[in-house]
């Protein structure tokens, strides 16, 4: 079958441009590029030679494949150019207008066959191909930065684009070497329409000084394995641009968490775009640099020394239990396991066995290490042998009742001065403090699965938290090698605050036929770099589980957008779960 778009129009060649360019190019096709005047065409051609020669140095492009690619790429000012082209993708800047008025000139230059594109990554295709009189040929295709690496292209249709058209233009980013996905026209489309919400939400928490900015972006780095923090990713995309993207979203869906937080349009207004500008919610060593300076710490009363913690006790029997069990033991520290039965404390040893054992067949620990970690883990049926440790750790079932009722008994069996602390993911740990008569030493204390893999801990002090107990968790924290991040007693903490609502957006989505699961599973891992597909990550996490941190956020913040997805709620209802119950989102074979 004949290739589709043998000659190809870009309209606009600043940096997006430019790379769509040369990648059509590197497929042996003809590339007609326009700019707006001749100072910007030379320099336009200027920067593609740059760029394909940075190629050639870093081996991606061989010197004879660069010649032949310049070769089919020519550059000018003049619009009428773009006749020639059998696909005319435009990227010019974000502004609605400026778009409309192209696509009109572009519509009366243009034979009535050719496809016109626009490359716009928040703006409504369908009111910018309402500005044509061939709406049937007229479609989004969102390249992402930077384009020779990004695999992701989104083909996007309005209710009037024609199969035929949008089918061609997947055609055309699959000979680019691209993963094509195809989306409705929603501001955002599939991965701008989930990341940006999540995005602002994080400017949100920074804004309300719950967490820090470092915090937030280590807790969501290594929470979630994702490659940059929110904040930083936010300098990076540019602050002025989310905001742009933000209002679009927020003109579409009147949701308030599209409601660009305040503080975005104040770092606007004051020139502080991000990394482009030096500064944005980090500084810069200069305008364009990847590189934070540290800043100066603002003065802050010091932090009181944290409690001995010579030996530690874990409730629970569980893998959670286990793992942190494991992490302890690790590194040095006497460990009391107390289950419900001594036969559940003996069997939650025997896991942790297996576990140490995997660690010495992949070479992480060697034989006399997991020798002396199991020697210092002690198996017992009764909360009572918890009497003289330093730190107990509740790590039981995720139901208030029972953690109040186990808080309870700790109070009654734990030496006063002891720090009692819960593994909580959306409890109130308020409400496992007050359950005792020294609210003051309890705490929250978040490991994320599995436990001796996963860096990041939470620690969440209440109101009534004495300050060394934080700065005690804190520097077990550091012994126990793990990476604390600070935060109040507020449902979903940093993590699942931030995640649980993007993973409900995906819901919604899927569920307004809006695209498939496969196509935004792909979105977000190709175009955000994040490890997992939103639906891949629920079928992982449990069906039910998410539905239940849902419903705790959407009652302690009572905001309208974070009420659960019907659809979850329903698939839920059916006992799909996710992998465990071999049907979620997607099957999955039973083992």
């Amino acid at each position: 079958m004949e290739r589709p778009f043998p000659t190809v129009a870009v309209v606009g060649l600043g940096t997006m441009g430019a790379g769509v360019a040369v990648a059509v190019a590197r497929s042996g096709r003809r590339v007609i590029g326009v700019e707006a005047g001749p100072t910007q065409a030379v320099r336009a051609l200027a920067r593609i030679e740059a760029s394909t020669a940075r190629a050639v140095a870093r081996e991606r492009l061989t010197a004879e494949e660069r010649t032949a690619l310049l070769a089919l790429i020519e550059v000018g000012d003049d619009l009428a150019a773009a006749a020639q082209a059998d696909l005319v993708i435009e990227e010019v800047p974000e502004d609605l207008e400026l778009k409309r008025g192209l696509f009109a000139e572009l519509d009366r230059i243009c034979p009535p066959e050719t496809v016109l594109a626009t490359g716009t990554t928040a703006l409504s295709v369908t009111r910018i191909a309402a500005a044509t009189a061939r709406p049937e040929r007229v479609l989004g295709v969102h390249f992402f930065n930077p384009v020779h690496s990004m695999k992701l292209v989104e083909v996007v249709r309005t209710v009037l684009t024609s199969p035929q058209a949008a089918e061609q233009v997947a055609e055309l980013a699959r000979d680019l070497g691209k993963e094509p996905v195809a989306a409705g026209d929603r501001a955002g489309f599939i991965a701008n329409g989930l990341l940006f919400a999540y995005l602002n939400q994080a400017a949100a928490m920074f804004e309300s000084r719950y967490a820090t900015r470092e915090d937030i972006d280590a807790a969501m780095r290594l929470g979630c394995g994702l490659p940059m923090g929110p904040l930083a990713l936010l300098d990076l995309i540019g602050v002025d641009t989310a905001r742009t993207v933000l209002e679009a979203m927020y003109e579409q869906s009147k949701d308030r968490l599209h409601a660009p937080a305040p503080i975005l349009g104040q770092l606007v207004a004051a020139g502080l775009l991000g990394r482009k500008s030096g500064r944005g919610f980090y500084t810069y060593e200069a305008p364009g640099s990847s590189t934070p300076v540290a800043e100066e710490a603002v003065a802050a009363e010091a932090r009181p020394a944290g409690r001995e913690v010579r030996s530690v006790g874990v409730c629970g029997s569980g893998t959670m239990a286990t793992g942190i069990v494991e992490v302890f033991a690790k590194a040095g520290l006497p460990v009391l396991l107390a289950a419900r039965s001594q036969e559940k404390a003996e069997r939650a040893k025997a896991q942790l066995a297996k576990s140490l054992e995997r660690s010495v067949a992949k070479g992480r620990l060697t034989e006399q290490a997991r020798d002396a970690a199991l020697a210092l883990v002690t198996p017992t049926g009764g909360y009572q042998d918890l009497a003289d440790v330093d730190l107990v750790v509740e790590a039981v079932a995720e139901d208030l009742a029972v953690k109040r009722e186990l808080f309870t008994a700790l109070d009654r069996i734990v030496k006063p001065g002891a720090v009692l602390a819960t593994t909580t993911s959306s409890l109130p740990v308020i409400s496992c403090a007050t359950a005792t008569s020294r609210p003051q030493d309890v705490i929250g204390m978040h490991f994320f699965n599995p436990a001796p893999a996963m860096k990041l801990v939470e620690v969440v002090s209440t109101v009534l938290t004495a300050e060394d107990v934080t700065a005690t968790v804190l520097e077990l924290c550091a012994k126990v090698r793990k990476h604390p991040v600070e935060c109040g007693d507020r449902a979903g903490f940093i993590v699942n605050a931030l995640l649980f609502p993007y993973l409900n957006d995906a819901v919604r989505m899927l569920a307004e036929h809006y695209a498939t699961v496969d196509d935004i599973d792909t979105a977000m891992k190709l175009g955000c770099g994040y490890p997992m597909g939103p639906f891949e990550l629920l079928d992982v996490v449990g069906l039910d589980v998410s539905l239940t941190i849902e419903k705790v956020l959407h009652q302690e913040f009572r905001e309208p957008g974070l009420a659960a997805a019907p659809l979850l709620e329903h698939l839920v209802a059916a006992g799909c779960l996710g992998r465990k119950t071999g049907r979620g989102f997607r099957d999955h074979a039973r083992r």
